[in-house]
């Protein structure tokens, strides 16, 4: 494949962080309407699933959508995720229950599951290894920014418009950025008859999906976490024999194979359980233990989303300086470093602390996650770069999910253990109404007992959060040195 007269790499960069906003600013934007949306809706009990949901396909979705840009190329399989996530945003505005929300939304995170691996394939096949860093500093700073206005953005279109507005602000972006692909990017892709691995496809979804169930339900349903769990556990062998056996697998086995790509999944896994500790728990920490305000809470959490951006940009002159190997190993120190500082934290401290700590581990992540996509992507040619970037997104978000569930589950036993060892002061079912309470962490932090319960807890919550980031240092030393660069090309 090679780059015609009549690709235009600014444009198309322009599309592509267009396309990567929508997907960035969903859940930010998204959370700030859920209360008014239930409010009309209905359907409380459904409250997680309009999240739950859109992670669930587009994680289990990602690995494919990266095979099939390999096959098909970037632009149809990109377009058409587009265009599915553009359905389903129309079509939740119209949503008329919270089940039907729940369906639309998996449609948005089947098409995010295709926008986010090809907009990241597209930008290695576009740029050589030297420009990378610095564009991949401009994409970083897309979830910066919308971590930033996302809450601000659902805030005042629930207030002025409707709720319906914050699905439907995705169509004008989505419309853009199709039509600058259309006039901008022009790839050579040979059209030949391909073989699809549709049902290994299938059984691969069904696989990651009972995973992710399984996870999200541990501590809420003993029988539905066995259920899920059974069917991964007949799913996953099934998919791997089947995939020995076929032809055209849908996933590249061999990829996992490879040490710099494992490692550097690996690296990027515990990356992502590490970081969704840091953005679940922190605010918690900083309004009911601290005692500060939503603000406050938030300002500590975007210092995370402004250390990974300018870590991203500052990639490139350490690249030059000390290596890329020496920047990713100096990346994975600074987690641990960043998580640290957070068991310091103490009922009388600044949360200038947290938010010095929340920065620290936003620079280490984004010096981490840029080292690990530019090598695997340098690692193999153009015929396995969308696999293979894919399956680097795909292992940040499952770890993403692990570390909900694990830390989360950290977090609720030792809740409990403590309100139950103190029964007789206040009891479990009392913190709970405390915590539920409109007032929530606000009214927690005035209360004593409630405060030294989440300080305690929160504690051995922040030790797991150090715990993983010391783990995810040591699985960035197993990375490789040396990187066969495959040879560029790009539309």
């Amino acid at each position: 494949m090679s780059r015609t007269r009549t690709t235009r790499r600014p444009f198309v960069l322009a599309c592509v962080m267009l396309s990567m906003f929508m997907v960035a600013i969903e859940a930010t934007i998204v959370a700030t309407a859920m209360p008014e949306i239930v409010g009309q809706l209905g359907g409380f009990a459904f409250y997680s699933w309009v999240f739950s949901a859109f992670l669930l396909t587009q994680s289990a979705t990602i690995v494919m959508f990266g095979k099939l840009a390999d096959l098909y190329g970037r632009k149809p399989v990109l377009i058409g995720g587009i265009a599915l996530f553009l359905a389903g945003s129309l079509l939740c505005g119209f949503a008329w229950s919270m089940p039907s929300m729940i369906a639309f939304r998996l449609m948005q995170g089947l098409g995010a599951g295709s926008i986010q691996p090809v907009t990241m394939t597209l930008v290695g096949d576009l740029y050589t290894l030297e420009e990378r860093p610095k564009i991949q500093g401009f994409l970083a700073s897309v979830w910066g920014v919308s971590a930033i206005i996302g809450p601000l953005a659902g805030g005042v279109i629930v207030s002025s418009l409707s709720w319906s507005w914050i699905f439907w602000i995705n169509l004008p972006i989505g419309l853009m950025a199709v039509v600058g692909f259309l006039l901008f990017l022009h790839e050579g892709v040979e059209h030949t008859r391909r073989s699809v691995d549709y049902l290994g496809a299938l059984v691969f979804s069904i696989a990651i999906a009972s995973l992710l169930l399984a996870l999200t339900q541990l501590g809420q349903s003993g029988s539905q976490v066995i259920l899920f769990a059974s069917v991964f556990l007949v799913a996953a062998p099934l998919f791997l024999w089947h995939e020995r056996r076929t032809s055209e697998p849908m996933v590249a086995l061999e990829l996992w194979t490879h040490r710099l790509i494992a490692s550097a999944n690996g690296a990027t896994l515990l990356a992502g359980m590490t970081l969704i500790g840091l953005t679940t728990f922190l605010p918690m920490y900083v309004q009911g233990v601290l005692g500060r305000s939503a603000v406050v809470a938030g300002f500590t959490l975007t210092m995370m989303a402004v250390g990974w951006p300018l870590a991203s940009t500052a990639s490139a002159r350490l690249f030059h300086w000390i290596g890329m190997h020496a920047t990713l190993r100096f990346g994975s120190l600074l987690m641990p470093l960043g998580a640290s500082l957070l068991l310091l934290l103490s009922p009388e401290r600044s949360p200038v602390l947290a938010a010095t700590g929340s920065f620290v581990m936003g620079f280490g992540m984004g010096l981490l996650s840029m080292t690990c996509i530019v090598r695997i992507q340098a690692s193999v040619d153009w015929s396995k770069r969308g696999s293979a970037t894919a399956s680097n997104v795909f292992a940040r978000t499952l770890g993403n999910t692990l570390g909900a569930t694990l830390l989360g589950a950290v977090l609720n036993l030792s809740i409990e253990a403590l309100a139950r060892g103190n029964g007789s002061l206040f009891n479990l079912e009392q913190l709970r109404r405390v915590l539920e309470s409109p007032e929530g962490l606000a009214r927690g932090a005035g209360e004593p007992f409630v405060r030294s319960v989440l300080d305690t807890s929160l504690h051995l919550t922040f030790w797991g959060v150090f715990t993983v980031a010391v783990a995810t240092a040591a699985m960035a030393f197993l990375v490789p040195s040396e990187t066969r660069t495959a040879t560029p090309s790009s539309s």
